[in-house]
């Protein structure tokens, strides 16, 4: 059951929605690209820098030992927050590259030509993209899960494609464009069935949602901080720690050796042997910081919030005469994606900034998702534990006034 936050009280840790924009109060809906941050994590970053920094895990003075143990600390953190073991958590900048370390890894090593491999309608062009790149590669096949007028995964059309052939499916948790929710666990399992790996790319649900990779059954989970409330250029690749295990590293250096002779090398254990190089150490350790954030007030409590600005938002949106709401699952994030009559979402979007209000419009880095709904772009507004009612209230008075402008 969730608590109603005091958001007044929480919107005091984050000092960015103090500044003006254009002259007006900020109004930031600009979430699914990237939260602001609380001041929890804004201190830690400036804290390791002014008295911890060192370089890690090889260090045998103190300060490096410390600024190891803050590290590690959070791989501890992370593990627990999701429900998988430390070892199975590997860093990386973000999302992005955690897909496509999988990609380059478990990839290079399993697929041929003639497997094929599962993606949906909706992803990311980063959960895309890096699948175009290893069919060329491989000649493997990509195959595409369609969606319906509400955005919603055809999960009938998904059993029919999976077949023996089935080496990967990778698929959005929840959609950054739409804020469709997908059935995972329905998805994880089926693929299972056919003896097929599952990724998916979770940037849009662990900010929002409970994850439970060992619940879910899911073989990789990737995600970034930045969306959390944490700093930008962090992430991480969740995998079995048996499928890990026989997967060879794409890159190479320090940190992620055994031994090194001028012959060979030998990989250390996990998750070292995927962590080649001087990581982002101040980021990380902040990372820990967002993860404490999130807990203190509680992911349900969080996502109940964020239901309601929704669902006003959502409501509000309807009224307006020539509305067009880009999906409309009935299983949704914080997230509303509209257009409004012939009225390019850009000048909607410039407009409403000079009002101050952050919104983000163009095709989202889901282009085929577009092209499904024949239209460029939408406007997004996307919402955190921060936003407020009153906040919608601007917005909407803002959309108004664009359109009595652009009409």
């Amino acid at each position: 059951m969730s608590t109603p936050l005091n958001i007044s009280e929480i919107r005091k840790e984050f000092p960015i929605l103090e500044e003006k924009v254009n002259g007006k109060p900020l109004v930031y809906f600009d979430n699914a690209a990237s939260s602001q941050k609380p001041l929890s994590v804004i201190n830690t970053i400036s804290n390791y820098y002014l008295k911890e920094h060192a370089n890690i895990h090889r260090g045998v003075h103190s300060l490096s030992q410390k600024a190891t143990s803050r590290y590690e600390e959070v791989r501890d953190k992370l593990a627990h927050w999701i429900g998988a073991e430390s070892k199975e958590i590997i860093f990386t900048r973000g999302t992005t590259e955690a897909i496509n370390l999988f990609a380059s890894t478990y990839g290079s090593d399993n697929l041929k030509e003639g497997d094929e491999i599962i993606i949906s309608t909706l992803e990311h062009h980063s959960n895309m993209v890096p699948w175009h790149m290893w069919c060329k590669k491989t000649g493997a096949k990509l195959r595409i899960i369609p969606i319906n007028d509400k955005g919603e995964l055809e999960l009938d059309e998904y059993v029919k494609l999976l077949n023996d052939r089935t080496k990967i499916v990778s698929v959005a948790h929840i959609s950054n464009t739409l804020g469709t929710v997908n059935d995972v666990k329905f998805i994880i399992d089926k693929a299972h069935e056919f003896g097929a790996v599952v990724l998916l790319d979770g940037a849009q649900a662990l900010p929002h949602i409970k994850v439970d990779v060992k619940e879910l059954d899911v073989d990789f989970y990737a995600s970034s901080a930045h969306k959390m409330y944490g700093p930008t250029g962090i992430g991480f690749l969740y995998g079995k720690a048996e499928i890990l295990e026989k997967m060879t590293p794409y890159h190479g250096g320090g940190e992620m050796i055994k031994s090194v002779s001028l012959e060979e090398s030998t990989y250390a254990d996990l998750p070292f042997k995927f962590e080649a190089g001087t990581p982002s150490i101040a980021d990380t350790i902040a990372f820990g910081a967002a993860i404490d954030f999130l807990a203190k007030y509680g992911i349900e409590n969080i996502a109940a919030h964020e239901k309601m600005l929704h669902d006003y938002a959502t409501e509000e949106l309807k009224k307006m005469d020539g509305i067009r709401l880009i999906g409309t699952a009935d299983n949704k994030a914080g997230v509303v994606s509209f257009l409004i009559g012939d009225i390019h979402h850009y000048d909607l979007g410039v407009i409403l900034d000079q009002l101050g209000i952050a919104v983000r419009t163009g095709h989202h880095c889901t282009q085929p998702l577009m092209h499904r709904f024949q239209i460029s772009g939408t406007v997004r507004a996307s919402f955190a534990i921060y936003n407020t009612k009153e906040e919608v209230d601007v917005f909407i008075a803002g959309v108004k006034r664009a359109v009595k402008m652009l009409s």
